[in-house]
């Protein structure tokens, strides 16, 4: 049976009330078997909430609409939200599905401020939510390496230099490539069209050699970047190294490039400039992880999108403090 597609009035219809929320993420995590949150034991788990299965009283006398289930391995309670990144917050449940079907259905993402506006949230509230969900969107840790033919590419995110204060000049700060700048690191496979992308210190050839190894199976493989000088002695690794000379005008050569990845960075760096306006370095991760899986996912529905996203929410559970340093 076809999985049902979701549109924002499909969506409406289908969690018109808080109880209905939590029915349908049920449905999205566990898909009709409850996981216990604590051992992970499936589908040994007892319902506790009233036969109904609706609301329930809180001990001060509120209405929730949370479901509880206990375990009947380790005797746990847990409900689908437990040890998730929905963990903890008291932003309705039905806020939280919407919000998640925006950020898998735009294209340039979706800014904190706009979805405080549209959701009646604080603009903390709604930044804290949407990086929330972007930790659910990053790869599984445990995921294979890339193999076939990888393209490789950098680039800087961040302000230009010329665009400082003329006090930054008077003081003798340096103006250049990257200075500034964020360095990042993104890897394509043509093949699946899997992005993968991370926050650089710098793009010298042992940094550059170091996060390529963490991602793609060198032997076996093959690379495509352009002339930069850090990837000449990492390329002997692969099986094989084309390069382009992007000074002489060379951008393709026998169907060879890095222009998979230069098309990535424009998307982000438009969506960055036009939806957020400015990243900070300490959070830009998560924002990379947040475009690398709409990259990678671009043949999906944004339905099967949302499926991932949520199937992806369990055990990466994000607390403020850590997230703002305090």
């Amino acid at each position: 049976m076809a999985k049902q597609e979701f549109s924002i009035p499909a969506l409406m219809a289908e969690v018109p009330t808080e109880a209905d929320a939590y029915l349908m993420l049920e449905r999205l995590r566990w898909d009709g078997e409850p996981v216990c949150s604590h051992c992970g034991t499936v589908g040994r788990a007892y319902f506790l909430n009233p036969a109904n299965g609706t609301s329930r009283k809180t001990r001060t006398g509120a209405l929730s609409h949370r479901r509880v289930w206990k375990c009947g391995a380790c005797r746990k309670q847990f409900s689908v939200l437990t040890g998730t990144v929905f963990h903890g917050s008291k932003i309705p449940l039905r806020t939280w599905l919407f919000v998640i079907f925006e950020m898998c259905a735009s294209k340039n993402g979706v800014a904190a401020r706009e979805i405080e506006r549209k959701y009646d949230l604080t603009p903390k509230s709604a930044w804290f939510m949407l990086h929330r969900i972007r930790e659910a969107m990053k790869r599984e840790p445990l995921a294979g390496l890339l193999r076939g033919t990888i393209v490789a590419d950098e680039t800087y995110i961040g302000g230009s230099p010329k665009n400082r204060h003329r006090k930054a000049f008077e003081v003798g700060q340096t103006v250049g490539r990257g200075t500034e700048k964020t360095p990042v690191l993104s890897l394509v496979d043509t093949a699946t069209g899997e992005v993968r992308s991370r926050v650089m210190n710098d793009v010298s050839g042992a940094t550059l050699r170091a996060a390529i190894a963490e991602n793609v199976a060198m032997k076996g493989s093959t690379l495509h970047t352009d002339k930069w000088g850090g990837y000449l002695h990492l390329g002997r690794e692969f099986d094989s190294h084309i390069t382009v000379d992007h000074g002489s005008g060379e951008y393709v050569r026998d169907g060879a490039g890095t222009n998979a990845a230069e098309n990535f960075f424009s998307q982000l760096k438009r969506s960055i400039d036009g939806t957020h306006h400015h990243v900070s370095t300490e959070h830009l991760g998560r924002y990379l992880a947040e475009f690398d899986f709409r990259a990678t996912t671009k043949d999906a529905s944004d339905s099967q999108r949302m499926r991932a996203v949520v199937a992806n929410a369990g055990a990466r559970r994000l607390t403020f403090r850590p997230l703002t340093g305090e």
